[in-house]
């Protein structure tokens, strides 16, 4: 890349891989504020349309590494244009009026647009100066979180007014606009790289990961049909080990899990999974509260767009921490970012449990969590791209957002699992104790993510290296 080259262009090309990456993370999560209000407009249960949610989520973790391992390839620019294309598809499928099942289909099409993270990654790693890229892959990274931020607000005021096809319009227009975005600025990958996806493996992969976040979401399974679960839950195990194996012995794996074995990256993806289970758990716990109503005897009662502006010191403050990160990051190693990132976090933990009394305190804790989650997904990318050649950084970074969606559902899962635990037999709303106990599950999951960080933290510079 030539100097004016990087000059010029670089300009554009940020703010084009910033955008692409908060659109999809925004879109993805735009199930969450319009769930009751898809009840009411397709007359299913809340159960069905919790799968709104559910089915992005399940589509962007299979899809994830298999567009990482795509973009490690020469075909990165035609991947993107193609993943775009079929999240613009499925925005408009959510738009039409068209049956229920037809919604679902278009929120699977719209959350295969979370594979793209690693993809900007990828891009911002191979076509920016060295320091440039660095923070501009922190962002990434960071906007990947907070977009939930930006996009539950805006849902659930057009759908107030509009129903949820004026929420899901939004999404198709901004999708739209992140095709155009990406025709215009996204470069062609090196030339001599190649990608071959493992399609046994991809399949494989598949299956294991549904079940799993299948598992995590349908909550009512493990009390009603524990045997099922249990017996899903060991043919996830299986498959997963039988990925692995077949990982480790084919030419052209889904993931390099030789280098995920890597003390570095596997630190690091233990980290991200205990961390997402705290992270994703306190920002479920702070939303569900701030709408309880006060007959309950506590919450705030809130309206789903007012619970919405709940997030946005989380979004602001999530903002902030990934702009410092990458500056912080030229004294502190990444791993102690991540430690101090994540005792943060269990910071809000300690807030939320000990002060909910009044609306300013669950401000508080939103914003120390979005402090806590933007630095600590500020820091992560340095952490695991140390150690990780340029060619493979979309599908390395595709594994630790995989793994992020699993710590995320599983955090969504045992927080939905203690409330209702400390829910009476005849009551609607669980026990306010029920939140506290949440709260100190979260405390432990977030010391789990510290001590790990700390533990990578304190190996030798030099075994950081491959």
């Amino acid at each position: 890349m030539s100097t004016a080259l990087i000059r010029s262009d670089a300009r554009l090309l940020v703010p084009a891989l910033m955008f692409i990456a908060l659109v999809v993370a925004a879109v993805a999560s735009l199930g969450t504020p319009l769930i009751t209000s898809v009840a009411t407009t397709f007359h299913v249960s809340l159960g069905s349309a919790q799968w709104t949610l559910t089915i992005a989520l399940l589509s962007g973790a299979v899809a994830t590494p298999v567009l990482g391992r795509l973009g490690a390839g020469r075909h990165r620019r035609a991947t993107i244009l193609a993943t775009l294309a079929i999240v613009v598809v499925g925005s408009a499928l959510t738009v039409l009026p068209l049956p229920f099942a037809w919604l679902l289909a278009g929120r699977a099409a719209q959350g295969i647009g979370l594979g793209l993270t690693a993809l900007m990654m990828g891009v911002a790693r191979d076509h920016l100066p060295e320091e440039r890229s660095a923070a501009t892959i922190a962002l990434i990274s960071v906007v990947s979180v907070i977009g939930v931020g930006v996009g539950y607000p805006l849902a659930a005021l057009l759908a107030e007014f509009g129903g949820p096809r004026a929420a899901y319009g939004l999404g198709l227009l901004v999708t739209a606009i992140a095709f155009v975005t990406a025709w215009r600025s996204m470069p062609a990958a090196p030339e001599g790289r190649s990608a071959h996806v493992n399609v046994a493996g991809a399949l494989v992969l598949a299956g294991g990961l549904l079940l799993v976040l299948f598992l995590a979401g349908e909550r009512s399974l493990w009390s009603r049909h524990l045997a099922v679960a249990v017996i899903l839950a060991v043919a996830a195990a299986l498959l997963l080990c039988v990925w692995t194996v077949s990982e480790l012995r084919t030419k052209t794996p889904l993931v390099d899990v030789r280098a995920v074995r890597h003390p570095a990256v596997a630190g690091a993806n233990i980290a991200m999974f205990a961390g997402g289970i705290g992270m994703y758990l306190l920002l479920t716990l702070i939303t569900r509260y701030a709408q309880t109503p006060h007959s309950a005897g506590y919450g705030f009662g809130l309206t789903t767009f007012v619970a919405g502006l709940v997030l946005i010191p989380f979004s602001v403050l999530g903002f902030v921490a990934g702009k410092l990160t990458p500056r912080v990051r030229t004294r502190i190693t990444g791993p102690l970012l991540l430690a101090g990132s994540a005792a943060i976090v269990g910071g809000g933990f300690v807030l939320f449990a000990t002060a909910r009394s009044n609306l300013a305190e669950l401000l508080a804790a939103m914003g120390v969590l979005g402090f806590g989650v933007g630095g600590f997904s500020a820091a992560m990318p340095g952490v695991i791209l140390a150690v990780t050649p340029k060619s493979e950084t979309s599908s390395a970074m595709s594994f630790n957002y995989v793994v992020r969606s699993v710590g995320y559902s599983l955090g969504s899962a045992i927080g939905g699992l203690i409330l209702a635990a400390g829910t009476g037999p005849s009551h609607l709303f669980p026990d306010d104790s029920a939140y506290t106990t949440a709260a100190l599950v979260g405390i432990g999951a977030m010391a789990i993510t510290t001590l790990t960080s700390l533990t990578l933290a304190r190996r030798r510079p030099s075994d950081t290296h491959p």
